[in-house]
């Protein structure tokens, strides 16, 4: 009997064991009981009834990335074009996620094909090639409002390639290449004006050095020329105080006048009339006469 109890007792223990569960973080598991939905379990230990309940899901609920294959669209203007968009989303509730919609990622898959057709039949080929942000905004929003009953929150979506048909292409090649060589003119046009410009400006700066190198020139020599000046008449000046020193200046003075005269007597002039303070200097006569046959 002890030995039937120990047994029982043992498989009791065996069965707990069995069905105690950790979850991790960022983990969320869905328990049914006796078929029907039960609990969610979150990070931490769980014990499962032997026999009754049953974890029917496993989950993360971390952010995903799922990248889809391109799709066809058709623009506004008739051009078919192939996309591919990158969804980044994470499960925010296990319980709609599990019983939601049967196959959550292809549901989603097939509901952001459709709304990027949607959205890119509104635009023309150039709109739809510059206007990504636009396009993922869009698609973002619809589609996080769609898969709430999902359990999905949608947190990003991306267009990652966009395209054209071969023809386009081409064409769109060819254009830029003209744009790329009409921008190439320009810039040539623009280094021989520059050029030009450069040299008109060395030139006009040439003629404004040499003008001013003339202006300093004349400046200098009208400066020297005006110290020559000076210097020749404080030198008389300095000979006039020395003759005033020595008490002759009237006499000099007097002198002078006498010189003049004498240079009027040698001229054609008969008549010379002398003034009287002149006629007064006897002592001077003898030394005009002196100096008159020097």
């Amino acid at each position: 009997m002890v030995i039937i109890i120990a047994v029982i007792v043992a498989l009791v223990a065996i069965l707990i064991i069995a069905n105690i569960r950790v979850v991790s973080q960022s983990q969320a598991q869905i328990v049914e009981r006796l078929g029907g939905y039960h609990s969610t379990w979150t990070v931490g230990l769980h014990v499962k009834v032997p026999f009754i309940d049953k974890i029917v899901s496993k989950m993360s609920l971390k952010e995903k990335v799922f990248d889809f294959p391109p799709q066809p669209v058709i623009t506004k203007d008739n051009v078919t074009m192939m996309i591919d968009t990158v969804v980044y989303f994470q499960i925010t509730d296990p319980k709609l996620y599990t019983y939601g919609v049967e196959k959550p990622i292809n549901a989603l898959e097939n509901l952001s094909a459709t709304t990027l057709r949607n959205i890119i039949g509104e635009l023309e080929l150039d709109e739809s090639l510059t206007s990504r942000d636009v396009i993922n905004t869009k698609m973002r929003s619809i589609l996080d409002e769609a898969t709430d009953p999902w359990g999905i929150k949608v947190n990003r979506v991306e267009v990652k390639n966009i395209e054209p048909p071969q023809a386009i292409r081409e064409a769109m090649e060819k254009q830029m290449k003209a744009e790329r060589e009409r921008r190439e003119q320009i810039l040539i046009a623009e280094g021989h004006k520059q050029s030009a410009i450069l040299e008109a400006e060395g030139k006009k700066q040439a003629l404004i050095l040499e003008a001013e190198a003339e202006k300093e020139a004349a400046i200098q020599k009208a400066k020297g020329e005006a110290e020559a000046i000076r210097e020749v008449q404080e030198a008389k000046a300095a000979g006039l105080k020395m003759l005033k020193e020595a008490g002759m200046d009237e006499k000099v003075i007097k002198l002078r006048s006498l010189e003049a005269f004498e240079a009027a007597a040698n001229g054609q002039a008969t008549k010379i009339i002398i003034p009287s303070e002149i006629q007064n200097m006897a002592g001077l006569v003898e030394s005009i006469s002196q100096i008159a046959k020097k």
